[in-house]
């Protein structure tokens, strides 16, 4: 049961990372900080959908 995410900088709005988590273990929003390509800085990334289809 694991649903699959990506991760969009907070400062840029570009999604950089993807990943997945358990739904039922994770019931809130992902958040973490990681390195942004676009800005060249590290930043907060949050949780994304990605739209199927």
């Amino acid at each position: 049961m694991r649903d699959i995410f990506k991760l969009s900088c907070v400062q840029c709005g570009r999604p950089n990372y993807v990943t997945t988590k358990n739904k039922r273990t994770m019931s809130e929003k992902f958040e973490i900080k990681k390195h942004c390509p676009a800005c060249n800085a590290h930043h907060i990334h949050k949780e994304g959908k990605i739209s199927k289809g």
